[in-house]
């Protein structure tokens, strides 16, 4: 493949950045400028000499703009093959002439949905002419140079100004491959604004779902596998995927996802008192919450100090700076929080590996959208679980009913269960976790398991009894023998929050009152698998 002067160049943009400088450096390469209504308009006010569209095709703008460039003499010069004798004839005979380079950007569509404008006003904005130029210009990219967005104006004005005026076949190539995900990112908002808003699909016929990669990462889960952050085209909530980091080396596949475990937890609490979430292996291993972010990570790294030795925290509160020495006495791998003071950033600077992510506005729990897994040979989508529980949905079951203090525990015990994986079992106490049970094949093994965590924990601080005594405790999902609660007993809880719902409910409210239990059902699992 050859190099390719750029004889005449079609501009239609609808966001003019860096418009002014592109036009200069084609008229210093003598190229002919042929362009359309505003973007016509804009490069004569620099003085440039430009033709217009309807000059080129014969034929005026029409139906409000929506006609223009979709015509025989723009496409035929898009799509002629240069080498091919007969396309040559057909250009001669109708008088087609070539066209070296297109530079498009499309119509606002998601700017557009996202001002909140009217159907009509939207419709509006489902650019036709420009896609279809796009087409055209990256099929024939042999000749045929396409730009689609203002940052690559640079290297193409480098470009040319190394080549005389010309492009080579590489990178009209790459600007083709560009382009292409340019229409198929604007396709995929245009299908997922008539799906979701305009006909109210939850699970429309095709999930459209394009992304634009932010960074490639040093490797997946384990090294032998590759990764990449992606950040989703449509609309999207503000995540640990677009917290600033302020130091440290780069994060890993697995540090995103221990960092969006714990944002997501904290999120739960971000009207809520100073909160401090410890993460390890996107299950948390302390929560608690308290008067100050200080006495909140002192309490949820006593649930399980062993465990949150290089882990993720996540606050829900801008960090301090006497909270954040006490964070850099162990080592962390990150720290995520909505903001930090300058005491606290110079704490962190002094821990070159400590990665420090400030987040700005916690994401709302509530929110609705979907998650996606991928399978062997498909995709399981789901809305995501935004399902809370308030104090005014539980129903007691047992003959004894909580106290106040047993309801608050059971619902942060609940909250953090939400967040661990199946099946969970969540011992707390006055707003702190005291042990945490997670990922076992059966209920009975995870409450045994945090009760044993929590005897460690008051072992290693020197405790008189561990912090299972007098707690509540929550099960993701329903106890479906009265063992699992029997083994809650034995660790001293006095209190129980789960679902209900199984065919031996009977026998477990049994049990609870014959322990003296109270207990109360949500009517909600929150099974994380």
């Amino acid at each position: 493949m050859t190099d390719v002067k750029i004889k005449r160049a079609l501009l239609s943009v609808s966001d003019k950045t860096g418009l002014a400088g592109l036009g200069a450096a084609l008229a210093r390469h003598g190229v002919e400028l042929v362009s359309t209504g505003g973007t016509a308009k804009a490069l004569r006010d620099t003085g440039l000499q430009v033709m217009d569209i309807s000059d080129l095709t014969g034929f005026p703008e029409m139906m409000d703009g929506r006609v223009k460039t979709l015509h025989p003499k723009v496409h035929g010069g898009l799509l002629a093959v240069r080498d091919n004798p007969e396309h040559v004839a057909a250009m001669e005979t109708h008088d087609i002439g070539a066209i070296d380079l297109v530079v498009v950007n499309l119509y606002p569509f998601a700017q557009t949905v996202a001002k909140g404008a009217g159907r009509e006003e939207i419709i509006e904005n489902i650019d036709i002419g420009g896609p279809s130029m796009v087409r055209s210009a990256a099929k024939n990219h042999a000749s045929v140079a396409i730009v689609t967005d203002p940052a690559d104006y640079g290297e193409l004005i480098s470009a040319m100004d190394a080549k005389r005026g010309a492009t080579d076949y590489d990178f009209r190539r790459r600007l083709a491959a560009k382009a292409y995900a340019a229409t198929a990112t604007y396709d995929a908002m245009i299908s997922q604004w008539f799906a979701f808003a305009d006909q109210h699909q939850a699970f429309p016929d095709t999930l459209a779902v394009t992304g634009h990669k932010r960074e490639e990462l040093r490797y997946g889960e384990n090294p032998h596998q590759s990764a990449a952050l992606y950040i989703p085209s449509g609309p999207h909530a503000r995540g640990i995927a677009q917290a600033a980091q302020l130091q440290g080396k780069e994060l890993s596949y697995n540090n995103y996802n221990d960092a969006d475990a714990a944002l997501e937890l904290v999120s739960e609490f971000r009207d809520g008192p100073p909160t401090v979430v410890i993460v390890k292996h996107a299950n948390p291993c302390g929560v608690a919450t308290a008067d100050t972010l200080l006495e909140a990570y002192q309490a949820a790294l006593a649930c399980d100090s062993v465990s949150a030795f290089g882990g993720i925290i996540a606050v829900n509160r801008p960090l301090d700076a006497e909270t954040a020495e006490a964070m850099a006495g162990i080592f962390t791998e990150v720290v995520a929080a909505p903001d930090a003071s300058d005491e606290a950033k110079a704490v962190f600077a002094r821990k070159k590996n400590l990665r420090l992510l400030l987040t700005g506005e916690l994401p709302d729990p509530a929110r609705e959208g979907l998650s996606l897994k991928t399978i062997a040979g498909g995709y399981l989508v789901q809305s995501r679980d935004n399902g809370r529980v308030t104090q005014e949905m539980l129903k007691t079951v047992t003959r004894r009913a909580p106290t106040a203090q047993e309801l608050a525990d059971c619902l942060f015990a609940w909250t953090v269960a939400k967040h661990v994986k199946s099946n969970a079992i969540v011992y707390a106490k006055d707003g702190s976790t005291a042990g945490i049970g997670a990922g076992q094949m059966n209920r009975l093994e995870s409450a045994r398991i945090a009760a044993w965590k929590a005897r460690d924990a008051a072992d290693k601080a020197g405790w008189a009894e561990p912090r299972t005594i007098g707690s509540a405790v929550a099960s993701d999902a329903f106890f479906p023998f009265a063992d699992g609660l029997l083994a809650a007993v034995e660790a001293g809880a006095t209190a129980v929050i789960q679902p209900g719902g199984s065919i031996r409910d009977d026998e477990v409210i049994q049990a609870a009152d014959d322990a003296g239990l109270a207990m109360v059902f949500t009517g909600m699992r929150h099974f994380r698998h």
